[in-house]
């Protein structure tokens, strides 16, 4: 590639990603050359205005016309920008996490977090706006091997140490099963720009060994199921959730999962939709197996955190659970599948997040994970605790709440599309979820527990307080977030 080359790409739609690709080399010297014994804390705050810059960015690009620069491999759209903006405003509440989280083993030196952090975020940000299954690739191991060592960064921790091993040996085979699948897609088609994969789907050649290609892209979502811990695939959250830091717990249950959704939306729909052909059915046959996947998902999720103690455990299968929620629009794939998923994963960022938050500031006050832990929490931090029954009503998904019109959307989408058994399945599996939830809020309520007040810090009470704010405004005027993602053209999607 010239140089002359290099200098006539639009480098200007890529400004999100260079400011936390800058940020997160600058945080990696500030560590390198900071004393010691220094706290790390401040790293978290040059994190934070550069996650707040690239928001800036980002919004400042909104309207502008669908750019492919680098042959094509990064394309910028309405549907890359608006989950963007999804991934980096959770992640800046993460940073804000973890100014307060100290741990077991001195936190404050730990610089590694808060550049990990971003480079993770990094990959998920090329993932939405890549078009090409290499850059695809880049990525998603960019996301993955980030959040292999996040997991892990409690050396000295037993727990830490088992989430990191069975977080990597499970991410290995997913990865080994993508790639099978990657290579199988590029064989058939000689091609790995998804447009040009879509194109390749309709020669006769291809259709002939339709098969072949059913079986390449079942492989790639098996790999991809892992990323979004739907059920089969899910046995390595529930530990690595328990064992990883609270502010890890909640990035892999907020950025990652809707990072593989979005991973999956854009794979499956450009490849399958983006031309006519014979492949358009591929989609139609494979719903079954995807509608069986989902309603697996819900139903393991729920029932099994019903069995949990551990409050992070018990958010690990109520994450599952919420994977399959999730998956229902890519079933009854209506025309408001990407505004379902959309505003689902916006809901499901401020109700979880805001949840995190609080465990992180009843668990390291009250050094147990257990959800006991929270009797009367209602004496001791009234309006902590207000806030938490706030983000419980919501991931139940009850009215007046941000979760329950992104529920109620998904239940509406799979009825008219004539899905009555994944739509029962849904309602039967948000009602067993009453009893795990309803728990909490009877420690928080109902249960005694210790008698010294207790305040929040600075950071957690902001990160409560947004997503307070935002769970009730999504949940009482959903128009505000329906109003602003019509900004976004998803039909760019398709077009190459």
């Amino acid at each position: 590639m010239t140089l002359e080359k290099l200098l006539s790409y639009d480098w200007g739609i890529m400004a999100p990603e260079f400011t936390i690709l800058i940020v997160a080399t600058l945080l990696s010297l500030m560590d390198l050359f900071m004393p010691n014994k220094a706290s790390r804390k401040p790293l978290a705050l040059v994190g934070i205005a550069g996650v707040i810059i690239a928001i800036v960015f980002s919004l400042m690009q909104i309207g502008t016309e669908p750019t492919s620069i680098l042959f094509d491999t990064y394309r910028f759209d309405s549907f890359a920008l608006a989950f963007k903006l999804l991934f980096l405003v959770a992640t800046g509440l993460i940073l804000l996490l973890a100014l307060d989280y100290e741990g077991k083993t001195k936190w404050e030196f730990r610089g590694e977090f808060f550049y990990l952090l971003l480079t993770a975020l990094l990959g998920a940000m090329m993932m939405a706006s890549s078009a090409d299954l290499i850059t695809l690739f880049v990525g998603l191991e960019l996301l993955s091997i980030s959040s292999y060592i996040l997991a892990g960064i409690r050396k000295t921790n037993l727990h830490s140490n088992e989430a990191a091993f069975k977080y990597v040996v499970n991410g290995g085979i997913a990865t080994a099963i993508t790639l099978f699948g990657m290579s199988y897609i590029y064989g058939l088609t000689g091609a790995t720009n998804l447009y040009d994969i879509g194109e390749a789907l309709t020669n006769p050649v291809v259709e002939q060994n339709a098969f072949l290609v059913i079986m390449a892209f079942v492989m790639l979502f098996v790999g991809l199921s892992f990323k979004i811990a739907a059920a089969p695939f899910h046995m390595w959250a529930p530990d690595v959730y328990q064992g990883s830091p609270t502010p890890v717990t909640t990035f892999l249950s907020v950025v990652s999962k809707s990072a593989g959704f979005t991973l999956i939306l854009k794979v499956f729909l450009i490849t399958f939709l983006s031309v006519q052909g014979w492949h358009n059915a591929i989609i139609l046959e494979l719903q079954p197996y995807i509608a069986v996947i989902a309603g697996v998902t819900m139903v393991v999720g729920n029932l099994v955190a019903l069995r949990q103690r551990n409050i992070k455990r018990m958010f690990a299968y109520s994450s599952i659970a919420h994977a399959g929620y999730v998956l229902v629009p890519f079933v009854s794939l209506s025309l408001l599948v990407f505004k379902m998923t959309w505003f689902y994963l916006l809901a499901y960022l401020l109700m979880n997040i805001g949840a995190f938050a609080v465990i992180q500031f009843v668990t390291e006050r009250e050094k147990s994970e257990d959800f006991t832990a929270f009797a009367g929490l209602y004496k001791r931090a009234p309006w902590v605790a207000v806030m938490m029954g706030v983000f419980i009503l919501s991931l139940a998904g009850l009215p007046f709440t941000a979760g329950f019109i992104g529920k109620f959307g998904i239940f509406m989408s799979s009825l008219g599309t004539g899905h009555y058994v994944l739509a029962s399945v849904m309602i039967a599996t948000t009602v067993v979820s009453y009893v795990y939830y309803f728990n909490v809020l009877v420690q928080i309520f109902f249960r005694k527990g210790g008698v010294d007040p207790m305040r929040p810090s600075i950071g957690l009470l902001i990160v409560m307080i947004i997503c307070t704010a935002g769970t009730l405004l999504f949940g009482v005027y959903p128009s505000a977030a329906y109003e602003f993602f019509q900004g976004f053209d998803m039909n760019e999607l398709f077009v190459k």
